[in-house]
């Protein structure tokens, strides 16, 4: 992980694109005020953003597993058709 300040990065963007690009590079950028921000690839983005998703979707069942085990689940019958 890099740090940069704003100016630094503006003035070199094409470089540290490229590092956060073909090297996997993750930057953080310092602003004023507190302003920071960060740069990482659209993989590693989408791979945080589908973590998150799992994630979300395993307390959904975890949530589940607790309603039918302190006895909140319903039980019904399975409609079978004919193909």
């Amino acid at each position: 992980m890099l740090v940069v300040n704003y100016t630094t990065m503006r003035n070199n963007l094409k470089d540290y694109c490229d590092l956060v690009s073909d090297d996997g590079e993750t930057i953080i950028v310092t602003r004023k005020s507190n302003r920071n921000i960060v740069v990482l690839s659209l993989d590693q983005y989408n791979a945080m953003e589908k973590e998150l998703r799992n994630i979300k979707y395993l307390k959904k069942i975890d949530r589940a597993f607790d309603q039918l085990y302190s006895g909140h689940g319903k039980v019904h019958q399975l409609i079978e058709t004919e193909d």
